[in-house]
């Protein structure tokens, strides 16, 4: 019984330091041919804490999965700024 409560203490205490990932959708409308989701895919995917990226050209927007607590939003849209790409959330 003790060895279960050191391992359910142990948890408690370890939960803060998981990852609480988030998923953002970005609207990326400067992208104008099927060649442009790469070059965004992959200034968002440079970003540290970025843990999934999806990009629709058809859409003209990227799904982000990320680590809130090592990357915010506003650095994923500077990302795909500065590779040519201005984004922002799409609503």
């Amino acid at each position: 019984m003790k060895k279960l409560f050191v391992a359910i203490a142990s948890l408690a205490i370890a939960a803060p330091v998981w990852a609480a990932f988030k998923t953002v959708t970005l609207a990326v409308p400067g992208m104008t041919c099927a060649a442009c989701p790469i070059t965004v895919k992959k200034s968002i995917a440079k970003v540290d804490g970025v843990n999934k990226v999806d990009v629709s050209y058809e859409k003209r927007e990227a799904v982000v999965s990320f680590d809130d607590a090592k990357t915010s939003v506003q650095k994923l849209t500077q990302a795909t700024e500065n590779a040519g790409y201005p984004s922002s959330v799409k609503r």
